[in-house]
């Protein structure tokens, strides 16, 4: 019986929720053990206070002596298996470091980088398409016995201003521009909103990354704001980035835009989003500095519509 578990994942928002149920499971599937996540000290919030996770280790990667004290940290506790989640050379180090009785990361095809596979002790394969699904084949791989796709996250905290009305909420950014919708495109939604369904717009974003977009509040916030804004939105517009997938978690509803990445692979995993892709487009996963014209294919009207038919099958 497991007594001890390392999970790493360091980041992002999105990726770590999508290692959540695969980490929910090892949970499930042995609650008397003892479960430490290694993460980058700003994803905290996602995952604080959700009664799986005992202990957090912060890997603080841009400050001096960083590996030293992250490996005196891990030290201070005797593992019985770590488990990569990331598939990098990195992260599959730190569960080196931590010195468990077993590491388990993701087989060929799957991780990331194939250095990483030096540290496993178990590589385990993955057929499914969606990274969730992937996480939940290593977790199952490692010993996990009862999957479990449904986990709690934090209830959030209010920060800034929201309307007191039924409101939609859209987090336009992403890691990379070319996943971005054109900002006089959430312009010509939120005015089609406005006029037809009496809803206002929020744009959300971190202090002093949130445009100013005529027609439109802004909600500036950290983790636990976005949490409380998108637990209180009636829908979520969203692109491939983490705000989406925290909308999917949440079990929200609304509509997701996607361009040079995948839906089947990335797409939201929960909720009732409607998914839009221009057929025939190339996925890639370099990180484009432009809008991809496969965005901007997809119209205001278009979305718009998705809303709507929510908005009347929810009521």
């Amino acid at each position: 019986m497991l007594q001890s578990i390392l999970i790493v994942r360091l980041g992002a928002m999105g990726d770590i929720l999508h290692s959540l149920p695969g980490a929910a499971s090892l949970k499930h599937s042995f609650p008397a053990a003892r479960i430490t996540w290694v993460v980058e000290p700003k994803w905290v919030p996602l995952l604080r206070g959700n009664g799986f996770i005992d202990r957090f280790v912060l890997f603080r990667r841009n400050e001096p002596g960083t590996w030293k004290r992250t490996r005196e940290e891990l030290r201070a506790d005797r593992y019985d298996l770590a488990v990569d989640f990331q598939g990098l050379a990195k992260s599959a180090l730190i569960a080196h470091l931590a010195g468990p009785e077993r590491i388990a990361g993701f087989g060929t095809g799957v991780v990331r980088e194939r250095a990483a596979g030096l540290f496993y002790s178990s590589r385990i394969g993955s057929d499914a398409v969606h990274v969730v699904d992937q996480a939940l084949d290593l977790a199952a791989g490692a010993g996990a016995s009862n999957l479990v796709r449904a986990f709690p996250l934090p209830p959030g905290e209010p920060e800034g201003r929201l309307p007191d009305v039924p409101f939609a909420l859209a987090s336009p950014l992403a890691g990379w521009a070319s996943k971005q919708w054109p900002l006089e495109y959430y312009q010509e939604l939120a005015q089609l909103l406005r006029t037809r369904l009496d809803m206002p717009l929020v744009l959300n974003g971190a202090p002093g990354a949130v445009p100013v977009v005529p027609g439109m509040e802004r909600h500036e916030s950290g983790i636990p704001g976005l949490i409380d804004a998108t637990r209180r939105a009636a829908l979520v517009i969203g692109v491939d980035s983490g705000p989406l997938h925290l909308a999917a978690a949440l079990n929200k509803s609304g509509a997701a835009i996607f361009g040079p990445t995948d839906p089947v692979r990335n797409g939201p995993y929960g909720g009732d989003f409607q998914v839009f892709r221009t057929s025939g487009v190339r996925t890639t996963h370099r990180r484009g500095s432009m809008i991809d014209p496969s965005m901007r294919a997809i119209t205001p009207l278009q979305v718009f519509a998705a809303l709507e038919a929510r908005v009347r099958c929810h009521a």
